[in-house]
């Protein structure tokens, strides 16, 4: 019995931490790329190039194939080991090995081998961008649930004032300093502060939903994050100019290296189709044998035929086996134009290739420059949304001060309140979207998203 209730004490205290678990910024952005549907489906795209490797290699290898047949004949027909027409019902047996070899084809399986190797290489290049995605998604959702809980505890918090603010003006209003419509501003103030916790908290939960939903999660009703304290640290980046950013994120961004990377493969498409200019050389070798059930006619000494059994099967096998082996060359001369039409697809593949190349070298500088000065104004926008609170905080000071010696009636000092309140939200939302906009700039700078 002891064991059955220490076992379910450790069961659940085993639950409890389970639920009581909150994730980090790197777990939830390690967890996403193990487990996004996106991210796997690019590793398949990845395993298939391996295979497409796979199959370029063996390009090289010889072509071996086995073959072997066995028929009744009935009738008329020709007997293949004695070569003699003969109206009878006989089963024939026939065996065979044939081994090709390219020796030369205009270098494609070279060039084949080498594409594949490129293509490889921009699939693992795609991995690492969609991997690079999906950490900025959940970054972003990561911090739309920090901003959301530091949001609740604003609204919490402006609650609890304002329902302290009615009890005292209760008191005013029992004592006659101030008039009994103050207590119902107040009453209806009490109810909007209400109504904006409870805003608060769906958006917490659709938050929480968002970023369960990027993590592949069931239970995101108990799943909850790790309120770590963002402090606004200087980052060491956005003292970069943003020309020195953009000149690392040519060297760190796999969209460019995945578009040089599909310049090349179509270089070898290119390279590829002309092979097919040039004449192409095979080695063969083949061996085959035969044996039947028919009956054998022989003659004697005196030259009277003779009609004898089938000889051994094994027998049969090893006297009529036969060899033979050589080289096939093949000139190209004409093909209804297909070469020359497949060497100018491939010249517009490259075309295109180039011009992906250029159009994602400006898309990257934009995206950088667009980042760098979104981060810049983001910061001038917390900075503003600082000062502005520090005003609104005094304000309402002084309005309550006011208020409280009833020179200002409720209707104002609630929108005093309000304006504070609002002041409030407005530094924790501007202080969250600069975090997240440096570290789209460090992300840009090779930083990882989850690096500090």
């Amino acid at each position: 019995m002891k064991h059955y209730i220490s076992l379910i004490i450790i069961l659940t205290a085993t639950l409890a931490q389970a639920q009581e678990k909150k994730w980090t910024l790197k777990e939830c952005v390690d967890y996403a790329i193990e487990k996004n549907i996106s991210i796997q489906q690019t590793q398949l795209d990845v395993e298939l190039n391996e295979i497409d490797k796979k199959d370029a290699f063996g390009n090289f290898l010889p072509s071996v194939n086995a073959n072997a047949s066995h028929n009744w004949n009935i009738g008329l027909n020709i007997n293949p080991i004695t070569n003699v027409t003969a109206t009878q019902t006989f089963q024939n047996t026939g065996i065979g090995l044939n081994v090709g070899v390219d020796i030369y084809n205009g270098l494609q399986n070279q060039n084949r081998l080498r594409r594949a190797n490129l293509a490889k290489i921009a699939a693992q290049y795609q991995l690492t961008k969609m991997k690079d995605d999906v950490s900025l998604n959940v970054a972003n959702a990561f911090l739309q649930i920090l901003f959301n809980k530091e949001n609740l505890k604003v609204q919490q918090e402006q609650l609890q004032n304002n329902k302290k603010q009615k009890e005292r003006t209760q008191t005013l209003v029992d004592a006659g300093s101030v008039p009994r419509g103050d207590l119902m501003d107040m009453t209806a103030t009490v109810a909007t502060s209400e109504q904006a916790v409870v805003v608060a908290q769906n958006a917490l939960l659709i938050s929480k939903l968002s970023l369960a939903q990027l993590l592949q999660l069931e239970d995101f009703k108990n799943f909850d994050v790790v309120e770590s304290d963002y402090a606004l640290t200087e980052s060491e980046t956005m003292l970069q100019s943003p020309e020195t950013i953009y000149n690392k994120a040519k060297e760190e961004r796999v969209e460019l290296k995945i578009a040089r990377a599909n310049l090349e493969v179509a270089e070898k498409d290119i390279q590829i189709a002309k092979g097919a200019y040039q004449p192409s050389l095979r080695g063969f070798y083949s061996f085959s044998s035969r044996a039947t059930n028919s009956d054998r006619i022989s003659s004697d000494g005196s030259g009277n035929f003779i009609i004898q059994g089938p000889a051994p099967i094994f027998d049969q096998f090893s006297e009529n086996k036969g060899n033979a082996f050589g080289i096939q060359l093949n000139i190209p001369i004409l093909n209804g134009f297909a070469v020359r039409n497949n060497v100018e697809r491939s010249k517009v593949a490259f075309k295109r290739s180039e011009i992906a190349v250029n159009q994602q070298e400006l898309d990257l500088e934009r995206n950088v420059y667009t980042a760098f000065t979104d981060a810049k104004g983001a910061l001038n926008a917390y900075e503003a949304a600082v000062t502005a609170l520090a005003a609104r905080k005094e304000s309402y000071k002084y309005a309550q001060e006011r208020f409280d010696v009833g020179l200002l009636n409720a209707f104002d000092l609630n929108q005093s309140q309000t304006l504070f309140a609002n002041a409030e939200s407005e530094v924790i939302r501007t202080k969250f979207d600069y975090i997240f906009r440096v570290k789209v700039v460090e992300f840009y700078f090779g930083i990882p998203i989850a690096g500090r």
